[in-house]
């Protein structure tokens, strides 16, 4: 650390700072090419279940042909297109949201230090505590607003293709449409909440290289090793710890009664790995020597 970022960093901060340097990394995240790239991909998907769903029913045959294959609530979209919302996030859960994820968390401090700006952001009376931080909330938002993305492109491709109404939960009872409307938001939130310890993972693997691009793609590629492990019947001992497992468990939202053990097991698995990969990075992003 220089003269003048030990100097400064023992002044005081104030909050006003604190949320100026969130609203910038807002910002500058939002504004990239990349990341509109990656919400453009993700409010395509739901358009292209959609007009797939559209085109296979138009005979009046059922959604996935009767044969259960297809991600979970597929075969009701024609009867509701509220249905699309909880289909898109079942379709991206598993690799595009995680992998949009992955990309933004792992680009946080590697891109910075390989764009030779980190050194100028630690110079700001931000200290490097406040700025993983600051990097860690904004990757965490983006997490937020990938999944509405992706719920409200559905709930419009949803609307224009199909009726809405009441509609039928796993459990076979009816709820109204507004109350269907908030099952869809609270399944998202807990999609969103799904993604926080890929955030960390990927945070974590943005401090131990200077390269963007590789922080990136060594995140991707833990995301996909770890769910294909996940897969396999011999480590079904270990799954219930893979960050992955009980990723579609938001699902249990659409019952009636709601069924919240395997939600509170995902949620809590998660804060694990924002607690453990979150530790981890601040761990080596405060004793790194920054020479970019």
């Amino acid at each position: 650390m220089s003269r003048a970022e030990t100097a400064r960093a023992v002044r005081p901060v104030s909050p006003l700072w604190t949320f100026g340097l969130l609203r910038s990394e807002l910002t500058t995240t939002f504004r990239r090419w990349r990341t509109l790239a990656l919400l453009a991909v993700l409010a395509g998907v739901p358009v292209l279940v959609g007009i797939a769903v559209k085109i296979e029913t138009g005979d009046g045959s059922s959604a996935g042909g009767g044969g259960g294959g297809g991600p979970a609530f597929i075969s009701q979209i024609t009867n509701n297109g509220l249905f699309l919302v909880f289909t898109a996030l079942a379709a991206t859960l598993p690799f595009f949201l995680p992998m949009a994820i992955g990309v933004v968390a792992g680009d946080a401090i590697a891109g910075e230090s390989n764009a030779g700006t980190l050194r100028y952001l630690l110079v700001a009376p931000a200290g490097r505590s406040r700025l993983l931080l600051t990097k860690y909330a904004t990757v965490v938002i983006f997490c937020l607003v990938a999944t509405l993305v992706v719920a409200v492109s559905a709930l419009t491709v949803g609307a224009l293709l199909f009726p809405l109404g009441d509609l039928t939960t796993i459990s076979g009872t009816r709820i109204s449409f507004a109350e269907g409307l908030g099952r869809a938001l609270l399944i998202a939130l807990a999609v969103a909440a799904s993604l926080i310890g890929v955030a960390a993972l990927g945070l974590f693997v943005s401090t131990l290289t200077g390269s963007g691009i590789a922080a990136m793609a060594t995140t991707v590629g833990l995301l996909i090793t770890v769910q294909i492990l996940d897969q396999i019947p011999q480590l079904h001992a270990l799954q219930p710890y893979f960050f992955s497992h009980y990723w579609l468990s938001f699902a249990d939202l659409m019952r009636e009664p709601v069924y919240w053990d395997e939600l509170a097991k995902n949620l809590g698995l998660q804060a694990l790995y924002a607690a453990v990969f979150g530790s981890a990075a601040w761990a080596r992003f405060t004793t790194k020597d920054i020479t970019a």
